[in-house]
């Protein structure tokens, strides 16, 4: 199935648990894929703003990633910090579903 310009895709649903994260790699760049308790599927950058660890090793809670290394935490949902030491935002993404496939859009 060809894609829409810009969207790529990112994996299927079954590939993510309810309140989890994956890691989604496209070309030289990291994404973190993330499905709520509720189906709702979003994606941001993949690495934490403070020490570039990977947000995929993290816990999600609710709509919030907590990165594994030091703890911060981010709403995956509008990428803002929600608990220190990050201090910068992460970027996020627009996401479809279709067809049971993840599409990001990643320009």
């Amino acid at each position: 199935m060809s894609q829409p310009q810009g969207w790529v895709e990112a994996g299927e649903i079954g590939d993510i648990e309810e309140e989890d994260v994956i890691r989604f790699d496209y070309g030289e760049r990291t994404f973190a894929v993330y499905r709520t308790s509720d189906d709702k599927y979003y994606v941001t950058e993949g690495l934490c703003t403070h020490e570039k660890v990977h947000l995929s090793g993290g816990l999600v809670m609710g709509h919030i990633i907590e990165c594994p290394k030091h703890n911060g935490r981010f709403d995956f949902t509008t990428g803002q910090v929600k608990k220190i030491p990050p201090c910068i935002n992460i970027q996020t993404y627009p996401v479809q579903i279709k067809a049971g496939k993840i599409l990001v859009k990643v320009d």
